[in-house]
């Protein structure tokens, strides 16, 4: 669809983005705002200000009356629920967390949307749950988990109460302004750019790297598909990159002649090889592909880490 087709369709369109001071929240309500949505944002700590246009909401997804209120307010046409407790730790210590950010917030989103007969809801799974792409690979960590549980109430939600549901499940997102910074991108970014050198694993894991745009677009689009409904697909590029190649673009993109140092970190327990099957999304979605390659991305990503390292010196 054309950027001024897409303006046409979603001019007006009341949207609810939870989580949205996360990072792909952040991204899709500016995607949001230039197609002329209206934006209702929903956070357990909202910003002082608004940066797209964007309603801010305090609430606690966790529980049900605060998320059916907010519903009732902010009455959606579009549910972007991307709130979630993002920690891929395998520590005892996470489990509840997970639980109750990513499966209970889940279960009371799916029950405040039954009384909105005519909303879409889209739900951001994780790449980790069991899918044909990983091998149907148990899920290796207490988030992976949660988000699976959550996938499995969503829908049942569908059959049993006729709620639209779509789920995206994104592989390993990256992109300019990530607030997380333990992650690999902006932690080796960072690094670099402080002159120090990253601790890094053995660097073998495989990962299919997504842009956060790319992301976003599935989304958008998914939002808009008739045939998207009740679907569940991967997001991602299809393609596999082992950390070690990431990093030393990393280190290539930062002008570094010394080669990276691999192994002083231990790699984590069970970790499996991402990759996204497309095939079922491009399907649905009119021929969907992501459209901005590692390299390109990595480059997007260092040059607006650089330039706020610039602004705050």
């Amino acid at each position: 669809m054309s950027t001024a087709g897409r303006e046409e369709v979603w001019a007006g369109t009341r949207t609810l983005v939870t989580g949205a001071t996360g990072f792909i929240g952040f991204h899709l309500m500016r995607q949001l705002a230039s197609l002329g949505a209206e934006i209702h944002a929903v956070s357990r700590r909202p910003p002082e200000r608004a940066e797209f246009g964007e309603i801010w909401h305090r609430a606690d997804l966790r529980s049900a009356d605060a998320t059916l209120e907010i519903f009732g307010v902010a009455r959606p046409d579009v549910v972007f629920h991307l709130a979630s407790e993002v920690n891929g730790a395998r520590d005892p210590r996470v489990v509840l967390p997970t639980l109750e950010h990513n499966l209970i917030s889940t279960v009371n989103v799916l029950g405040a949307a039954i009384a909105r007969p005519d909303v879409r809801l889209l739900l951001c799974g994780s790449s980790e749950e069991p899918r044909l792409a990983n091998g149907h690979s148990p899920p290796p960590s207490p988030y992976a988990m949660a988000k699976w549980a959550a996938t499995g109430y969503a829908q049942l939600f569908q059959r049993l109460w006729n709620v639209p549901i779509t789920i995206l499940r994104p592989t390993m997102v990256y992109g300019p302004g990530q607030q997380d910074t333990t992650k690999l991108v902006p932690y080796v970014t960072l690094a670099l750019l402080r002159g120090e050198e990253p601790r890094l694993t053995s660097g073998a894991k495989l990962v299919d790297w997504v842009y956060v745009d790319d992301v976003v677009d599935a989304f958008v689009t998914a939002a808009r598909s008739d045939g998207a409904v009740g679907q569940i697909f991967d997001i991602g590029t299809g393609t596999r990159v082992s950390v070690r190649e990431t990093v030393e673009l990393l280190f290539h993109l930062a002008g570094r002649t010394r080669a990276p140092e691999f192994g002083a970190v231990p790699d984590r327990p069970h970790d499996i090889a991402q990759t996204a099957d497309l095939e079922p999304v491009a399907k649905a979605l009119g021929g969907w592909r992501p459209a901005v390659g590692l390299e390109e991305g990595l480059k997007r990503t260092f040059s607006w880490y650089a330039r706020e390292a610039d602004g705050k010196r």
